[in-house]
């Protein structure tokens, strides 16, 4: 694991990238009984794509949902980008079952395939493919407690590499910045490879993670919780644009300003 001294959202500091930034709102943080009501509302909020955890009660303590939801949730939402988040004990075995029902991007974890915990039957190299083979793009993750250097040798198999900033498991846990230098030695390494962050991410938060490197944020609470989500979407896009791909504030994405009658009304 990374030095347990956290450091500020400056001493990990980027080169300008390329990568695009994209915001996913976690819908574990969502109203789940409304779950394609607030899928939808992110949506026309600005979001990019809609993260979606789906959990094993084995890999982590916690159960969430599998590809009946998703299946679910894709009749209500036919264009949307579906990231799934795979913290399964067996990421081989859901594959077929997740591109079925809808995936778009399907992110295994690192350490259900490799080291002491893996009991993957399928190496990286073979996982990867038969993701790609079911016709999704192929997302990486990996814990806390996992280098840069174990993920190093699988980058140029995979579309993203997650760099977790919580223990995988539960939403609402605190943001971990000690975890920012691993982030930039993945965009110092990959200058265009989509690098995700997961965990904790808010307002008081993307500063850190930005200019790290991260291009692709999760964020469940800050944005379900606000009563001004286009205007919190907006405000990670602009910390990626300004920290990451090092715009200048006036050539960033533009604020949404709420409309006469309402409504957002989104600029640029």
């Amino acid at each position: 694991m990374a030095d347990e001294k956290s450091p500020d959202a400056g001493s990990c500091q980027c080169a300008p990238h390329s990568a695009c930034c994209r915001i996913g709102p976690s819908m574990l943080a969502s109203d789940l009984a409304n779950l394609a009501g607030e899928a939808k509302s992110v949506l026309a909020a600005g979001a990019d794509e809609l993260h979606l955890d789906v959990m094993d009660g084995n890999f982590v303590p916690n159960i969430t949902w599998g590809a009946p939801v998703i299946a679910s949730l894709r009749k209500h939402t036919p264009e949307a980008f579906f990231d799934c988040h795979m913290m399964v004990a067996r990421p081989s075995q859901w594959v077929a079952d997740i591109a079925k029902a809808g995936g778009s991007r399907y992110t295994f974890h690192l350490e259900a395939v490799e080291g002491a915990e893996a009991r993957d039957e399928l190496d990286v190299a073979a996982l990867c493919k038969l993701i790609q083979d079911h016709g999704m793009k192929v997302g990486c993750a990996i814990k806390p407690g996992t280098s840069f250097e174990a993920v190093a040798p699988f980058v140029a198999l995979v579309d993203m590499v997650l760099v977790m900033t919580v223990e995988p498991g539960f939403g609402g846990q605190s943001f971990m910045p000690n975890m920012m230098p691993k982030v930039l030695a993945l965009r110092t390494a990959h200058p265009a490879l989509d690098i995700q962050v997961d965990g904790g991410l808010g307002m008081a938060t993307i500063d850190a993670a930005a200019a790290a490197g991260a291009n692709i944020i999760v964020a469940g609470s800050a944005v379900f919780k606000s009563e001004e989500k286009p205007v919190v979407i907006a405000q990670l896009r602009r910390g990626v644009e300004r920290l990451g791909n090092g715009k200048e504030e006036e050539d960033c994405t533009p604020l949404p300003s709420l409309g006469e009658d309402g409504e957002w009304i989104q600029w640029g």
